[in-house]
This record gives C-alpha cells, structure tokens and sequence, in this order.
C-alpha cells in the first residue's frame, strides 16, 4: 500500500506548492505553477514518476513532524541509534514566475547521522526524461521549456536516470539543498543563501499570522486550528492574481481504487462567499480584495459565458484528459488533468457571484469600477435561466435536473440584488427582481418539498435528500426556525449521516453519472455544525465540529474527504473548501454574528449604505 493521504504536509510560496511525506519524501510538486506539469508524481504512481527523498541510511527511524509556529515551514525530526537530524522544508516567497525555490536543509540536532538523497527528477507528469548535467554546484536538468538546478555542497551520483548521494550530519551542521526552477531559454542568475532565506520566510509568515483575529481569547483551544487552516488557505493562493485552488492536486481518489478522480487545480465560483467570509472575519481584507478581484476578471465578459471555474488567472479553456501511464493513487484510474466541468451550466453560481459581491459591499471593501452594471446584466440573464435544468452543485455527468439548491441560489442572485437597492442605495429594476425572488420562492416551496419525505429533495420530482439543503437557513431564505427548515435538518441527519459524518447524498437513490462509492464530504458536516447551531443546538454543533477537528492529520490538514470504515481521508488534499468550512464554523460557534448568522440577516446596518452606495 502506498502512503496514506493524511501522511503528507505541505509548503508552498502563493505560486506553486509541494506535499512532504513523513518519511522525508517529496512526491508532488510542479513547477513554476499549481497548474504546471508535475516534476514530482510519484503520489499519483511509483517512484520513478519523480520523487525526492532525504532521510537516513538507518532503517531503524523514529520521525516526527511539526510546523513552525505560524509558518508554512515543515521540520521533520529522524532519530536514530546514531543520533537526531531536522530536516527543514519550505519554499521561499518568489519575486515572480521565473524564480520558484524548493529548499531543503538538513541539520544535525544530535550525535552523527548519515542520511541519502535520492533524487528522481520527471517532467510532464513522469513522461519526460530531462537531460542531467554536472555543475559546480550541483546539477542541472533541462528538459524542453524546464530547467532544474539542484544547489548543494554534497557530491552527487547520477545512476540509472536517478541521482543519488549519501553524506554524514554531526550536531550543530546544516547541508543544504535547493532546487531552483527557471525557463529553460532564459540563465539563472541568483544569489542562493538557504539560512537567509529561512529566516526571511520565517519572518514574513509570522508577520502575516500575526495579523489573525479569532474572538478575544486567544488561548481558545479552536484558535491554532483555524490558523492552521488559513495559512492553508493562503498557501493555496496564487498570488499573481489573488485566485485560490481548491486544491493543489489531481486525481487523488475519492474511492480507493475507483474513477471518481478529478482535477483540482483551478479557481471554483462557488467557493467564492464562504471563503470571503473566512478572510473577512479573521482580519484579512486583502486576500478577501484580491479572491474578489480575481472573480471579477475571471467573470467578466458576456453573462451567456460564465463559466464554474476558472484558471489561476482566469483561464477558461481547462481540457480535461488522462494519462494512461499514470497508474493512479492506489490504483485509481483513470488520472486526470484538467476538468471537463468547466463547460457544464450550473445556475447556482450566479447566486454564488451575486452573494460575494453582497458580502464585498456588507464589510465595506472598495467598490470595484462598473461591478454593479455588471451584476445587473447577470440578474438579466439569470432571468431568462432560472427555470431551465442544470448540472448542480456537485457537478453530476447523468442528466440535467431541475436540482432544488439550484433554485435557491438563484433565488439568492435576486434577493442580494434587491437587498442592494433597498440596503445601500443603488439604482436598479428592483420591482421585476422581486417579482422572479418571489416567483422562485413560490417554485421551490411548491416543488423542492417533499411531504412523504417531510424534507426539502434534491431535485424536482425526486425523493433523494442532498447535503446542500442545509443552506436553505443559511442563505436566508427560510428563518431557522420554520418547521420545513427544522425537518429537513432532522431528516439529513436520519438519512444521510453515517458514522456520524454527512453523505452529499446517496447515488443508489440520486445516480450522477460516475461509478463507483466515494467517502464522506468533509464541508457537508461543517454545514450541519452551522444548521444546528443556527437552530439552536449549540452543543450538538460543537461536538460535531470537534469530531471532524480530530479527522485532520497530525499537523492540522483535511482532504476532501473521509472514510470513516477506513480511518483514511480522501480525495484531492489539502482541500480547501475543508478549511474554509473549518474556518467559518469555528466563527459561527463562537460568535452570534459569524458568518452564517450574517450570510443569512436580511438587514445591513445602515452605516455601511453610503460607502457602498459609490459603486
């Protein structure tokens, strides 16, 4: 069996990131972008995919992990019979695309440890062989528009397309090691000094943590796991354009062994609000700017041509295709890299983009030039849309359906469209908006509810449930106290949690198109946590919210999802709508006004009106 998902950490520099085993193995990575072909797959494959591994010679090893306080930086600590050794991981902060940095520093903490690299350098996914030469530093490898150079002072053995190297660490000694990317047309030219360069990175996170709010007690025991995760999330920022990727890999399986594996590299509309939130109210207001002027340009142009997601800087073309060479995590096959999805139409995105520009005007960021005139000609052509079927939240391959959270979302376009009129003074048709608000609502109620089920349905004349019903109280529409809202959360909570976290639903009663089982969505169980809360169940949500804090791994992080039979989680990692849910839950929990209480509050303060009203 291979490493476990959980097994792995991660560094990265807001341009491009890498997942470090905890066996001192870095088996992900690509180069210069998340998007970029990876010069490290063996996570999706064998070794010879690319791997990168510095650890002792000893088989007899004890490791342990942590990350440096308020940093993206990984110590993995080998003790051996010999002695003890830190290996230090992270990526320092890049001027630009053309400098992107993997450091590495071995350090000697006691006795003398010998310790081997091997290096198995891979590009386009573990397809391409590069062209390995000696330098006086170290090596370079070259292959097409990639160039590597590995700087280190430890004499390197290039043997059976590999390189390898064994070297002796005494205490108070560090052997460093860079790996320094640049355009294989273009000669790098850089000052390398690894320890100034840990301590620059050092400084810089610690600086950007220290900006953190989270409620007034800062010996919170929920305090270091929601910095944990925004860190996460700000390691998953590509900081050219201010997009976030839902993850920084493809393929990692939602099924041990299946084909529900997808490509997670990209920037998801739907994401937007609750990730807003998530900066908004732990003091970040520009990564909150940034995600919200990523979204405006990624979604500009005609409104006929909004897209699910996008690339990193707004890309719309994200081909999906397989690599047949790749024999998968695990054996999951096929291996994917881009996303077909992006060409499916789905309505509740427009609810999506219509909420986060509310939740923009609600705390008072900037007002962007013409992203009024530009939300109303989407509520024009949501109009128009609103009642044709689509493909859903999650995104199913089977037939369009008329999916019930769908229409609430396009009920949500409207609603924040009026709420800008009457809440901060903008000029609209507000009449014909409330006319379609209360058309849809009207619609929802008549055919979203099922009687037999005593609940809310996935879609139009279904009967299945769906996870994504829980936001019918956190969107606003119905107060969490009506009965429909209570007994569709009592009703998911009957059905759809197993193990006691939530299923999205169940594809025996919903079939999506894809074969095969997958594990449990870790952001469905944060939104139970908020539903209960908001229906007063306050101890319930928080014993939930601690049982999915003890489902992170040893240094803080979630995947996707969780198999509970199994003990594993699943699915592309680190995720970071799990982190945002984390996030907003954890703020939910301890304040009357997180963001769920203020996602759904009909009213905004009449302070905020006229800053807002200058768009």
């Amino acid at each position: 069996m291979s490493k476990r998902i959980e097994d792995y950490g991660l560094i990265g520099n807001m341009l491009s990131c890498a997942l470090v085993a905890r066996d001192g193995a870095i088996d992900w990575l690509c180069l210069p972008r998340f998007d970029s072909d990876a010069c490290f797959a063996a996570l999706l494959g064998n070794a010879g995919n690319g791997s990168w591994r510095l650890a002792p010679v000893d088989a007899d090893v004890r490791a342990s992990r942590r990350y440096r306080p308020g940093t993206a930086i990984l110590e993995t600590t080998f003790e051996t019979a010999e002695g003890a050794v830190t290996v230090i991981d992270f990526m320092p902060l890049a001027r630009d695309e053309d400098h992107v940095d993997v450091v590495r520093l071995v350090r000697g903490d006691r006795g003398r440890v010998r310790m081997r690299c091997d290096l198995t350098l891979r590009f386009g996914y573990g397809s391409i062989l590069p062209w390995v030469t000696r330098t006086g530093f170290g090596l370079r490898a070259v292959a097409g528009p990639d160039a590597v150079e590995l700087h280190t002072p430890v004499t390197l053995i290039n043997r059976d397309m590999c390189t390898r190297a064994e070297f002796t660490v005494g205490a108070g000694g560090t052997v460093p090691f860079v790996l320094a990317w640049h355009p294989s047309h273009r000669t790098a030219e850089r000052a390398i000094d690894p320890l100034r360069r840990l301590e620059e990175t050092e400084a810089w996170w610690c600086g950007w943590a220290g900006t953190y709010r989270f409620d007034e007690d800062r010996a919170h025991p929920w305090r270091a796991a929601v910095m944990r995760s925004l860190i996460t999330l700000k390691a998953l920022t590509f900081h050219p354009t201010g997009g976030i990727v839902a993850a920084p890999t493809t393929s990692l399986p939602e099924g041990i062994g299946g084909v529900r594996n997808w490509d997670y590299r990209y920037c998801w509309i739907r994401d937007a609000t609750l990730t807003l939130y998530a900066f908004l109210t732990s003091g970040y207001r520009d990564e909150a700017e940034a995600w919200r002027s990523w979204l405006l340009r990624a979604a500009a142009g005609h409104p006929n041509q909004l897209q699910i997601m996008y690339g990193l800087a707004g890309e719309r073309r994200l081909t999906e295709i397989e690599l047949p060479w790749l024999s998968g995590y695990e054996g999951s096959r096929p291996v994917r890299i881009g996303n077909a999805a992006c060409g499916q139409f789905q309505i509740d995105i427009y609810g999506e983009l219509l909420d986060t520009l509310h939740v923009a005007r609600k705390f008072q960021l900037p007002p962007s030039p013409e992203v009024w005139n530009f939300q109303k000609v989407l509520l024009g052509e949501l109009a128009a849309k609103w009642r044709d079927p689509d493909h859903g939240i999650w995104e199913v391959r089977g037939p369009p359906r008329h999916f019930t959270h769908s229409k609430l979302m396009a009920w949500v376009a409207f609603d924040r469209g009026v709420r800008a009129v009457e809440d901060f003074g903008l000029a609209g048709p507000v009449e014909s908006w409330k006319a379609e608000r209360a058309r849809i609502r009207d619609q929802i109620l008549a055919h979203g509810w099922s009687e037999a089920r005593r609940s809310f349905v996935q879609h139009y004349g279904g009967e299945a449930l769906d996870a994504s019903l829980l936001l019918v109280p956190l969107t606003g529409f119905l107060p969490p106290d009506d009965p429909r809202v209570i007994a569709t959360i009592e009703a998911i909570r009957r059905d759809l949690v197993e193990d006691g976290l939530v299923l999205r639903y169940r594809p025996e009663e919903a079939p999506d198109g894809v074969a095969g089982s997958e594990g449990r969505f870790l952001v469905c169980s944060f939104w139970l946590a908020d539903a209960l809360n908001m229906i007063g169940r306050h101890e319930q949500a928080c014993e939930l919210f601690d049982r999915l804090l003890s489902l992170r791994n040893d240094l803080g992080l979630l995947a996707e999802e969780y198999d509970p039979r199994s003990g594993r989680q699943l699915g592309n990692f680190p995720q970071a709508f799990s982190h945002v849910g984390l996030i907003n839950t954890a703020h939910n929990l301890v304040s009357a006004r997180g963001p769920a209480e203020q996602r759904a509050d009909r009213a905004a303060p009449a302070e905020q009106r006229p800053a807002a009203a200058a768009e």
